[in-house]
């Protein structure tokens, strides 16, 4: 299917199967209903909150089952899924052996795309293991400064079915999308699309990096215009060449170095662009300053060139892609600067909840003291703990799985003073920033950057993130 065909299905009387409540699948199953569909809702949970999002979807005449999302309702002919569903639940093994399609909530998204009377908006996909968000909401940034009317959507948390059957119409769509939400959506093909970065991660859910790697590799399919990669990860690079694309479509590289022909890339502090001009071999369009980013550290800068690289691909004007950027806020809890304490920076980077993301956290600084651990998801830090070594001031560990940094850094940073915080109440933070700024130097960074999930101490990333912040402040007005 090329990109811009729309999709026609009957769905009048179809039996659909939607598996999962809540922010992709209430939406899928009242969109599949208002078309005719026959809609049973499948869920695992029967908690208040199920109890109450299934009665408005019966009160519709949608079929609910609480408690049940192991077993395929009778006369199935399409099942579709939340995304976080893993795939080997029993409910999609007896689908595949009924012969029944499994679609996650972006599939069904892209099938109904223009099903509403309004042209159907292409798409500029971004995934990777870490920075997805800060791209997609940096590529909106450029492309309304471009005079587009675009939205960022998908797994930033903005419903994809909402945006493309809603009253909004679009010219173009920044859209998000996780290694779950492609493993569901094998008709997906986008105008442009950037693979940013690959690490372990949801190896548990995949089965394996190689299965990882080939759902995040199935952005690319069936690109019209450019594939963009990262030219530091091989990896990204690699998939490219492994997709099917349409005659014509470009591998577009980023790098944080001198660009080469095909490739965005910074020179002398000017991010500039030898990919979409008209002599790439001789000429480079300078796009913006890497002071026009926010914050201006290595990972974000990447960010900022794989976003740049899909507005350009789109038709975006050079002085467009240096109003996005500068115009660009960042999400909370993204390296986000707190306070500046007796010339130490605090700083919060709690979405740094992997390896990977911790790694260039800790790399945008020079002398760091850090606080760091949580839940690990299987994850090992003696890699991480030898690159950040030198900069490391001193560490302030927390959380149910910090015996497995400290032994890393015992391992390969043995000098760097380890404080080992074994509470897990709401008052460790506030305790952890105490030893932190005691452990810290003028010209310091104390850096919250876990490396792990939050869920051992707090109900996510951005509740960690404000009790730091929380902390922060409180240790600034003890040291006025």
């Amino acid at each position: 299917m090329g990109s811009q065909e729309v999709s026609t299905v009957d769905w009048q009387g179809k039996h659909v199967t939607v598996a999962g409540l809540g922010v992709s699948g209430i939406p899928a199953a009242r969109a599949l209903h208002e078309r005719g569909a026959i809609v049973t809702v499948v869920n695992d949970g029967d908690d208040e909150r199920a109890r109450a999002q299934a009665a408005e979807l019966e009160a519709l005449g949608i079929t609910v089952r609480l408690g049940d999302g192991a077993t395929l309702p009778p006369s199935t002919e399409l099942v579709v899924t939340a995304p976080g569903w893993q795939p080997d639940k029993p409910l999609f093994l007896a689908a595949a052996e009924a012969g029944v399609d499994i679609w996650g909530d972006v599939e069904l998204a892209w099938r109904l795309r223009g099903t509403n009377g309004r042209e159907a908006a292409p798409w500029l996909a971004v995934t990777g293991t870490n920075g997805k968000t800060t791209t997609v909401r940096m590529l909106a940034s450029i492309l309304e400064a471009a005079g587009l009317r675009t939205a960022a959507v998908g797994n930033i948390g903005v419903s994809l079915l909402d945006a493309v059957l809603g009253e909004q119409e679009y010219d173009v769509l920044a859209v998000e999308l996780s290694s779950y939400q492609l493993h569901w959506a094998p008709s997906l093909r986008a105008h442009s699309a950037a693979v940013l970065n690959l690490a372990p991660d949801h190896l548990d859910w995949h089965g394996s990096m190689e299965a990882y790697a080939a759902d995040k590799g199935r952005v690319y399919e069936g690109n019209t215009v450019a594939c963009v990669y990262n030219a530091a990860d091989p990896a990204t690079e690699e998939l490219v060449r492994e997709a099917d694309v349409e005659e014509g479509c470009r591998a577009i590289g980023f790098t944080l170095g001198t660009p080469g022909p095909s490739q965005l890339g910074v020179v002398d502090g000017i991010l500039v662009d030898r990919a979409f001009v008209a002599n790439r071999q001789k000429q480079a369009q300078e796009l913006a300053e890497v002071t026009d980013v926010n914050p201006p550290a290595p990972h974000n800068i990447a960010n900022a060139l794989a976003a740049a690289a899909l507005a350009r691909a789109f038709g975006v004007e050079p002085a467009a892609v240096r109003d996005g950027l500068r115009a660009f806020r960042p999400d909370a809890h993204r390296i986000e600067h707190v306070a500046d304490i007796g010339e130490v920076a605090y700083v919060d980077d709690s979405k740094a909840t992997n390896t990977h993301a911790t790694e260039a956290s800790l790399a945008a600084y020079d002398s760091i003291v850090w606080i760091a651990g949580g839940l690990a998801k299987g994850a090992t830090f003696d890699e991480l703990v030898t690159g950040a070594a030198k900069r490391l001031r001193g560490v302030v560990l927390m959380g149910a799985d910090r015996a497995l940094i400290r032994e890393a850094l015992t391992r390969h940073a043995p000098e760097v003073p380890v404080v080992d915080l074994d509470r897990t109440d709401t008052g460790a933070m506030s305790e952890a920033v105490e030893h932190a700024a005691r452990l810290a130097r003028p010209g310091d960074t104390v850096l919250l950057a876990p490396a792990c999930a939050s869920m051992d101490m707090f109900t996510n990333y951005n509740k960690r993130g404000e009790a730091f912040a929380d902390a922060v402040r409180a240790h600034a007005e003890k040291s006025a």
